[in-house]
C-alpha cells in the first residue's frame, strides 16, 4: 500500500492520466527509467507536483523500482502502484502505463460528469431555499401588515389558508434544506478515507447510484483484466491479479466468481456472462470474442462501453432532477403566494 508522506496531496485523475503518459513516452523513447524520471522531475519545477516528482526520481534512482518509488514516494492510489509493479514483472511497464493513462482519463471524464451531476440540484436547492427564507421572513410579514392597515379582520378561511401557506413553505424550508445539507455532506466525506463506505451507502439508499456504481465496477474490472491479458498474462492469472489490485469490493466479487466458474470447467466467455458482471449484450461481445481470441480488445472496448454508460446515465439524471425541481420550486411559491393573495383580494373586493 503506498505510504502518504508529509506535505504530499492527492493527485486528480487528470494529473494522474498525464504522469502514467509521460511515463509510456519516456519508455517508448528507449530512456533507462530513472533518466526520464530525473527529466519529468525538471520539466515540473515550480509546479504543485515538483516536490512529489523529485521524490519519485529520487526512489527510482534508489531502487531502480516504479513501483516501489510510487509506494514510498507520497500519496499515489494503490491501484497505479499494483499496475506499475505488474507491468514491471512482466515487462510491459509502457503498455500498462498507456493503459492506465487511458484509463484514468475516463474516470475524469466521469468524476466531471458526476460533479456536474451533483451540482446543478445543489445549486437549485440552494436558490429555493433562499427564495423561501425570503418568502417566510419577508413577504409574508408585509402582507400581514398591509392587511392589518386595512383595518379589517381576516375570516377562518382566510386565516385556515395563509397559516396552511405559511405551514407548506416552512415545511419545504426544512426539507429543502436537510436536503441540500445532505448534498454537500456527500461532496466532502467523497473526498476522505470514508469515500468507500459513503458510495456503499448511498447504493444502497438510490438506485440510479447503484447502477452507476455497478457499470463502474465492471469498466475498472475490464479495464485491468484488458491490460494483464494484454501484457501476455493468462487469463486465470490475470484474474488472480485483477481481484489483488482492484479496491472496489464489488469488481472484486465478480472476478472471484468468474475464477471459481472457470476453475470448474467452464469457458472464459459463459463465466463472465453466468457472473453478471456485464449486461447481456456486453457478455455476448466477450463471448464471441474470446471464442475468436480476441478477449483483450473486446475486454477493452466493453470498458469505454460501460464508462460511456455511466456518462450517459448520469446525462439524464441531471435532465431528470433540473426540470422536477424548477417545478416543485414553482408549485410551492405559488401555493405560498395564493395562500396570502386570495383572502387579501377577497378583503379588499369586499370594502369596494
Amino acid at each position: 500500500m503506498a505510504k502518504q508522506n508529509p506535505g504530499s496531496r492527492r493527485k486528480t485523475p487528470e494529473e494522474l492520466s498525464g504522469f502514467c503518459a509521460q511515463v509510456a513516452m519516456m519508455l517508448h523513447a528507449g530512456m533507462p527509467l530513472h533518466d526520464g524520471m530525473e527529466a519529468l522531475a525538471r520539466s515540473y519545477a515550480g509546479s504543485p507536483m515538483e516536490a512529489d516528482y523529485a521524490r519519485i526520481s529520487e526512489l527510482v534512482t534508489q531502487t531502480g523500482s516504479l513501483r516501489e518509488a510510487l509506494c514510498r514516494g507520497g500519496d499515489w492510489p494503490d491501484y497505479l502502484v499494483e499496475m506499475a509493479g505488474i507491468g514491471e514483472r512482466t515487462g510491459h511497464l509502457e503498455e500498462v502505463m498507456n493503459g492506465l493513462s487511458d484509463s484514468y482519463r475516463r474516470e475524469g471524464h466521469i468524476r466531471s460528469a458526476v460533479s456536474s451531476a451533483i451540482a446543478y440540484p445543489v445549486v437549485l436547492g440552494v436558490m429555493m431555499l433562499l427564495i423561501l427564507l425570503a418568502m417566510i421572513v419577508k413577504v409574508l410579514p408585509v402582507f400581514r401588515r398591509v392587511l392589518a392597515g386595512l383595518g379589517v379582520e381576516l375570516t377562518d378561511s382566510g386565516n385556515l389558508m395563509m397559516r396552511l401557506g405559511l405551514n407548506i413553505g416552512v415545511v419545504m424550508l426544512v426539507l429543502v434544506g436537510a436536503l441540500v445539507l445532505a448534498a454537500v455532506v456527500c461532496c466532502v466525506l467523497l473526498r476522505t478515507r470514508v469515500r468507500p463506505a459513503v458510495l456503499s451507502a448511498l447504493r444502497r439508499l438510490f438506485p440510479p447510484v447503484r447502477e452507476i456504481g455497478r457499470k463502474l465496477s465492471a469498466a475498472r474490472a475490464a479495464s485491468v483484466l484488458s491490460m494483464l491479458v494484454s501484457s501476455g498474462y493468462p487469463m486465470d492469472e490475470a484474474l488472480e491479479l485483477a481481484c489483488g489490485v482492484l479496491q472496489d469490493g464489488e469488481s472484486r466479487a465478480r472476478l472471484q466468481e468468474v475464477r471459481a466458474r472457470m476453475e470448474g470447467g467452464m469457458e472464459l466467455g459463459e463465466a463472465i456472462a453466468a457472473s453478471g458482471l456485464f449486461d447481456n449484450l456486453t457478455s455476448c461481445m466477450i463471448r464471441t470474442a474470446c471464442t475468436a481470441g480476441c478477449a483483450d480488445g473486446a475486454l477493452s472496448s466493453a470498458a469505454q462501453e460501460c464508462e460511456q454508460d455511466v456518462e450517459n446515465r448520469m446525462d439524464r439524471l441531471v435532465s431528470i432532477i433540473e426540470p422536477t425541481l424548477v417545478g416543485v420550486l414553482s408549485v410551492v411559491i405559488g401555493t405560498v403566494l395564493l395562500s396570502v393573495m386570495l383572502p387579501m383580494a377577497g378583503i379588499i373586493s369586499s370594502i369596494l
